[in-house]
């Protein structure tokens, strides 16, 4: 017997640890008794091992948690916000602190008055994914006496000038860039924009990307280009609405400010008849987990979530540490990921 961990039995075997860790039995002593020589990535996937077969760790293996952090989401019904989160929380994990999860929900507890849960709770910083920060209706004061009363935070998608703290974003020009890029290399001429409210920084600088795009490729002034634009809600329903305007313009191509919006527009291209993309070219925004299995598989523009996630944990905790971070944007690049909602324009 090792660690608590039998060689036959009904208890944990080496042998089915090692085999789901894909290391040595040799290794998985190693791990289960403390002992040095293992590197910490192999080290970490017989602990994920472990969990996945359901086991317990033994003890001495339990990590004790370094402190509690805050996040701080939107509701939960984009599948982008619970992606967002578990990639936070999982690298929150590995550097031992315990994550502590609040999303605000219709009628439910607002920004402010989570936050205040969150310090009663005496959490050590706060991460705030898609938050008021990226309201530019909102008073950016909040934020300020949040650094006031010492708890450090970061802020995840939606710039602010307005807040010294670090920002975590996507290149939305860029996304915007690959977009219709990927639709005029198909023959699409006629492209139209479906995103949210242009009060959030997001829709905004979506909106900029796309009219400079439309402007390099087709040589639309802004103001024309501002006609292939609808600003609607972040929702299925705010998609089809826009994209039934667009259709009615007489765009071929309909580019998306996030993917449940894709999924209003094909809904608004299917109620007239239309094929997706025999009729109309669809590409959205996020690329979420569940993304690659709709109907048609969708053409969308991948946010780095894991990345994002990795630079905003790392520059919270050097802030706990005491050690101050750049007050600026960190911005990382998006992907364009081709699928099937997406074709060469009927000639």
């Amino acid at each position: 017997m090792v660690g608590g961990v039998t060689d036959s039995g009904s208890g944990p075997r080496l042998a089915d640890i090692a085999a789901q860790a894909a290391v040595s039995e040799a290794t998985v002593s190693r791990v289960l008794n403390g002992r040095p020589g293992v590197a910490d990535a192999t080290r970490q996937r017989v602990l994920a091992a472990l969990d996945v077969l359901g086991w317990e760790r033994p003890a001495r293996l339990r990590q004790r948690s370094a402190g509690l952090v805050g996040l701080v989401t939107p509701e939960l019904t984009n599948p982008i916000f619970p992606a967002f989160a578990q990639a936070v929380e999982q690298v929150l994990a590995g550097h031992g602190y315990t994550p502590v999860l609040c999303t605000q929900l219709p009628g439910g507890a607002t920004e402010d008055e989570l936050v205040e849960q969150l310090e009663e709770r005496g959490v050590n910083g706060i991460v705030f994914l898609s938050g008021l920060h990226a309201d530019a209706a909102a008073d950016p004061a909040r934020y300020l006496a949040l650094t006031e009363r010492g708890v450090p935070f970061v802020l995840v998608n939606g710039y602010n000038e307005r807040i010294r703290a670090p920002f975590v974003s996507p290149d939305e020009h860029a996304a915007m860039a690959m977009a219709v890029g990927h639709l005029a290399d198909l023959g699409h001429t006629r492209i139209g924009l479906a995103a949210g409210p242009l009060r959030y920084v997001p829709s905004r600088r979506k909106a900029e990307g796309f009219t400079a795009a439309l402007g390099e490729r087709f040589g639309l002034r802004a103001e024309e280009a501002a006609a292939y634009i609808g600003h609607t809600l972040f929702s299925v329903e705010g998609g089809q609405v826009a994209a039934g305007a667009l259709l009615d313009q007489g765009c071929t191509g309909v580019v998306c400010a996030s993917d449940m919006m894709a999924l209003g527009a094909i809904r608004a291209a299917r109620g007239r008849g239309l094929a997706v993309p025999g009729d109309v070219s669809v590409v959205g925004f996020d690329d979420s987990r569940l993304i690659a299995f709709t109907d048609p598989p969708l053409t969308t523009v991948r946010q780095p979530v894991r990345a994002m996630a990795t630079a905003a944990v790392g520059a919270l905790l050097e802030e706990i540490r005491g050690n101050p971070v750049q007050r600026t944007e960190f911005v990382f690049q998006p992907e364009l990921v081709v699928r099937g909602s997406t074709a060469r324009v009927r000639e």
